[in-house]
């Protein structure tokens, strides 16, 4: 019976839309999958309204919720909000101390705000900012996924990662992380499910991974 599934909902990293879970395939007799895209955040919105908001386009009760990257950081915000079977963090961070420096040194002296955000219709730059790496030789893939060109919410969101204030994980948070990965690097988290080679993107290039190992860590 489709009561017994699990509801799956997955939200990308920042600027990125749902096309990055295009490789994602879960069995359908145990789960139905849902993805959320980011919308434009009100000007000066929090991000735990904006977690609410996002709460509002869930339907189903206790779903499991993955987030990627940024994503990853809002899927937590989300569930001090409402009930959740499982959390699963790809590519991202579960408190503010697994940050790397260089964020943390923007927190204090405020020079994320001095980034060129405003060139984010340069999809070269976009892309090492959301996924921190050259993309000049897969630069049409990227601009499938990243369509999110707004500066204000890539302002937006720029300032909720350097200043997010989360002490602890947040409950049943399941975190998978890149050996490679060049925005969250693996020195600054502890306790993580490890994908060897595995870099910012690897939801994209290596969903075959996820594909294999993804039911067990939900079901688990």
């Amino acid at each position: 019976m489709s009561d017994n599934k699990i509801p799956v909902y997955l939200i990308p990293g920042m600027a990125a839309n749902t096309s990055i879970f295009e490789g994602i395939k879960l069995p359908e007799d145990q789960f139905t999958v849902h993805t959320l895209d980011w919308f434009l955040p009100d000007r000066g919105i929090s991000l735990t309204d904006y977690a609410k908001k996002m709460c509002d386009k869930i339907e189903e009760p206790n779903p499991v919720l993955l987030g990627v990257s940024f994503g990853g950081i809002l899927v937590q915000e989300m569930a001090k909000i409402i009930p959740t079977r499982k959390v699963i963090v790809v590519s991202s961070v579960k408190s503010k101390h697994e940050l790397p420096k260089r964020m943390i040194f923007a927190k204090y002296t405020k020079v994320h705000k001095l980034l060129p955000t405003g060139l984010v219709n340069n999809l070269e730059l976009l892309a090492k900012y959301a996924f921190g790496e050259t993309v000049t030789k897969r630069l049409h893939l990227y601009e499938k996924y990243l369509s999110i060109r707004d500066k204000y919410y890539i302002d937006w969101s720029i300032d909720q990662i350097v200043n997010w204030n989360q002490e602890l994980p947040v409950d049943s948070v399941e975190h998978i992380q890149g050996e490679r990965d060049a925005i969250f690097p693996i020195a600054n988290i502890k306790n993580c499910i490890t994908v060897k080679n595995g870099t910012h993107t690897m939801i994209i290039h290596r969903a075959k991974w996820f594909n294999e190992h993804l039911p067990t860590i939900i079901l688990k």
